[in-house]
């Protein structure tokens, strides 16, 4: 038996999620001859979930204050020069309808609509000739002037390797720690990872009120340090979840207390201002008119007790600040398991800004999840995985 034939690209990626696709898709409209490596049965796990399967593919909102990295000015070329409205512009040339849901996170309609964002990447990677791999695992990386990737289909080899391997949320999906293999392998510094856009767990104390309420939501402002989300907090039974949490916890960490305002359209002389309206009211029963009977219910016992008109004007301001700034101390996260995103990875200081390649070893190129770059929740983090693929496809 003769000896197996290399197969030889212009650019190998290795990784078919929203970053490779696209950076695939990019790379052969300038006329590379691009394969991708996937290691799953199909490509897109992630986009397929997203949104509950209408795909949250960008976000009218994207600027780059709302990602969180070591270095915050890396993600501002990238995006400025692959914007979100670039991206809505191939949805529309592709007649795919969607809508915006709030704080300008773009959705596709329909059911499982998330399948035709996979299908549009695919034609678009079919159209421009892109090889595309399934069920292909990449057992060995060697670097000597061309990168050979040794794989369960063989070998490949390549003047460019782009890894779009995407963090460690969600191993269900087939989430590894490929791309920091690939990092120790090259000598690339790598930011401490933690699980990010994930609910926060708390302690038995916290949990003997917490637990009741399972299922219940409020809408709030969650604030630790600089950081304050307006939006919806849903009580699980281990702690509390929802977008205004999920945001919270990428700045939170270990150790931190976070804060909770229920009220948050109310001023803080709310209380004193009912008790000149209905004095003899008792405070349990305002309080509740406001936020709701059974989270009023849990929260009663910081407060006091009777009617509003036997109170001080100064107690009633004391009341509202305590239902305004309360305060919370997480004893962690749900993990990978439930995290919607990964925070840290790939060190930006060691990649160029413009083209994601990393600045020791020409031709290898970090992009997507991998990267210390997380965006907000809504859209913010596939934005980044078309922006930082858009960029690595032009320099490859």
């Amino acid at each position: 038996m003769g000896a197996v034939r290399t197969l030889s690209y212009d650019a190998i990626i290795i990784g078919g999620g929203a970053a490779g696709l696209y950076c695939a898709l990019h790379a052969g409209r300038r006329g590379k001859r691009v394969l991708v490596i996937e290691h799953n049965t199909e490509v897109g796990a992630k986009i397929l979930i997203s949104g509950g399967g209408r795909c949250n593919f960008t976000n009218l909102g994207v600027s780059p204050e709302r990602f969180i990295s070591a270095n915050p000015h890396f993600a501002r070329s990238a995006l400025a020069r692959h914007t979100q409205h670039d991206f809505i512009a191939l949805i529309e040339k592709h007649g795919i309808p969607y809508y915006e849901k709030t704080l300008g996170q773009l959705f596709c309609e329909g059911a499982r609509s998330s399948r035709r964002i996979v299908q549009m990447l695919l034609d678009e990677c079919a159209a421009a000739g892109v090889a595309i791999r399934i069920a292909c695992q990449v057992k060995e990386i060697t670097h000597a002037g061309q990168f050979r990737v040794e794989t369960s289909q063989g070998p490949f080899e390549s003047g460019a390797l782009v890894v779009a391997t995407g963090g460690l949320a969600i191993p269900k999906l087939g989430a590894t720690g490929f791309a920091f293999d690939v990092a120790k392998q090259f000598n690339i510094p790598v930011i401490e990872t933690r699980p990010a856009l994930v609910p926060l767990t708390f302690g038995e104390a916290d949990l003997a009120w917490m637990k009741p309420l399972s299922g219940v939501s409020a809408d709030v402002t969650a604030r630790t340090g600089k950081a304050a989300f307006r939006e919806a907090a849903l009580f699980t039974h281990r702690g509390l979840s929802g977008p205004s949490i999920l945001q919270i916890s990428s700045y939170w960490n270990p150790g931190e207390t976070i804060e909770i305002d229920w009220l948050p359209d109310a001023a803080p002389d709310v209380l004193a201002q009912r008790k000149r309206e209905r004095p003899k009211a008792q405070l349990k029963t305002v309080v509740a008119e406001l936020l709701s009977d059974r989270i009023t219910a849990a929260l009663s016992g910081a407060l006091p007790a009777g009617a509003i008109g036997d109170m001080k004007d100064a107690a009633l301001v004391e009341a509202a600040q305590r239902l305004k700034t309360w305060p919370l101390t997480p004893i962690g996260t749900e993990g990978y398991a439930k995290a919607e995103v990964m925070a840290g990875g790939i060190d930006t200081n060691a990649l160029s800004q413009q083209s994601m390649e990393a600045r020791t070893v020409p031709g290898l190129y970090f992009i997507g999840e991998a990267v210390d770059v997380t965006g907000w929740l809504g859209g913010y983090n596939f934005q980044w995985a078309w922006s930082s693929g858009w960029a690595a496809a032009q320099a490859l």
